[in-house]
C-alpha cells in the first residue's frame, strides 16, 4: 500500500474513516456517469444519421464511463484500506481527463460548435465535472497530507469501528451504500436465518445515543439562555435550540423530498413526449447541422428520440424513489434521536 497510513488499532469492520470530500466524490461520480450515458446517446443517435460509421462519436464516452466506474471501486477499496498515497493514480487521471476534454472543447469553439449543439454542452459539462473531481483530489493532498509533505496527518479509526458490539454502520458507508441501504444486508441475512434479538442488533454508535444528543440539545439550550438572558425564557427558545441542534439534518430531509416531488414531473413528460413520438409514427431524427464531416444534434433533437425518452424515464423514477426514502430515513432517525434527547 506504499505506506499504508493504517493505525495499530484493530478494526473489526470492513469500512473506514472517509477521506475528506467523500460524499462530493461520489455525487460528482454519479452526475459524470450520468452524463457519459447522455454522450454515449447522443454519439449512437448522431451516428445513426450518417451515411457511414464514427465510432469515435461513442466509443470514447464508453471507455469513459467504464473508467469511472473503475475509479470508484477503486477510490472505495483505498479508503477501507486507508492507503490514501495511491489516489496519486487518480490524481493523474482526473488531470489527464480534464485535460483532453478542455482541448475538445476548445476545438469545438475554434469550429464554430455552440450551445445549440448537445455535444457541445455535454463536452462543456464533463470539463466542468473532471475539473471539480481533479480539485477534490487536490484537497485530500491538501488536508492529509498524504503526499508531497514530509510529515503526513495520522488518522485514528472512531471509536465505534473499533468496537466489535456496534453493527449499525450507517455513518460509515459510503454513499451508495447509504442510498440502496446495503449495509443492512448482515441485518436481513441474520433475521432469515433466526429471529433476531438485541444483541444482534448490537449497540447504536455513539452520535445516535441518548445522551450524545441530550448534550447536543442541552449545548443549544444553554446558547439560547446566554442570548435571552435579560428576557424570560419560554418555548421560542425551546424550538430555536431544538432547530439550532436538529436543523440541519431536517433541511436535509426536505430537501430530498422536494427533489423526489420534482422529479414527479419527469414521468408525464416523458410519457407525453413518447406518446407524441409514437403517434407521429416517424422517429427518426433529420439533423441539419453537420460539422467536420459528422451530424450534431441540438437537445430538441436528442429528446424527440422515443428511446432517449424512456432511458430517461427510468433514470428519473429510480432518483425520485431513492430521494423519497433518503427523505423519510432522514426524518426518522432525527426524530428518534430528538424524542431521545428530549
Amino acid at each position: 500500500g506504499w505506506g499504508s497510513q493504517s493505525s495499530k488499532v484493530h478494526i473489526h469492520h470492513s469500512t473506514w474513516l472517509h477521506f475528506p470530500g467523500h460524499n462530493l466524490r461520489w455525487i460528482l461520480t454519479f452526475i459524470l456517469l450520468f452524463v457519459l450515458v447522455c454522450e454515449i446517446a447522443e454519439g449512437i443517435v448522431s451516428d445513426g444519421v450518417s451515411e457511414s460509421r464514427h465510432l469515435h462519436l461513442y466509443m470514447p464516452a464508453g471507455m469513459a464511463f467504464l473508467a469511472a466506474i473503475t475509479s470508484v471501486v477503486y477510490y472505495h477499496n483505498i479508503e477501507t484500506s486507508n492507503f490514501p498515497k495511491l489516489l496519486i493514480a487518480l490524481l493523474f487521471y482526473w488531470t489527464l481527463a480534464f485535460i483532453t476534454k478542455t482541448i475538445k472543447f476548445v476545438k469545438f469553439c475554434d469550429n464554430g460548435v455552440g450551445f445549440s449543439q448537445l455535444r457541445f454542452c455535454l463536452t462543456g459539462l464533463l470539463v466542468v465535472l473532471y475539473g471539480m473531481l481533479l480539485a477534490v483530489e487536490i484537497n485530500v493532498i491538501r488536508v492529509r497530507r498524504y503526499v508531497f509533505f514530509k510529515t503526513p496527518k495520522e488518522v485514528k479509526p472512531p471509536e465505534d469501528l473499533q468496537d466489535l458490539g456496534v453493527r449499525f454502520l450507517q455513518p460509515f458507508v459510503n454513499l451508495l451504500s447509504k442510498g440502496t441501504y446495503w449495509w443492512m444486508n448482515t441485518f436481513i441475512k441474520t433475521a432469515h436465518k433466526k429471529p433476531i434479538d438485541l444483541k444482534t442488533i448490537g449497540k447504536l454508535p455513539i452520535a445516535m445515543r441518548a445522551l450524545t444528543n441530550y448534550i447536543r440539545l442541552n449545548e443549544a439550550f444553554e446558547a439560547q439562555k446566554s442570548k435571552r438572558s435579560s428576557s424570560p425564557q419560554g418555548s421560542r427558545s425551546i424550538w430555536r435550540a431544538l432547530c439550532c441542534a436538529f436543523g440541519r439534518p431536517l433541511l436535509l430531509s426536505s430537501t430530498f423530498r422536494i427533489l423526489a416531488d420534482l422529479l414527479g414531473f419527469a414521468g408525464p413528460l416523458c410519457i407525453s413526449g413518447i406518446v407524441h413520438n409514437v403517434g407521429k409514427g416517424n422517429n427518426t431524427i433529420r439533423p441539419q447541422t453537420k460539422i467536420l464531416g459528422v451530424f450534431f444534434i441540438s437537445s430538441q433533437e436528442f429528446l424527440s428520440n422515443a428511446y432517449v425518452l424512456a432511458v430517461l424515464l427510468f433514470f428519473a423514477l429510480l432518483l425520485q424513489r431513492t430521494f423519497l426514502q433518503a427523505s423519510y430515513y432522514v426524518a426518522i432517525e432525527t426524530g428518534i434521536n430528538l424524542r431521545g434527547a428530549i
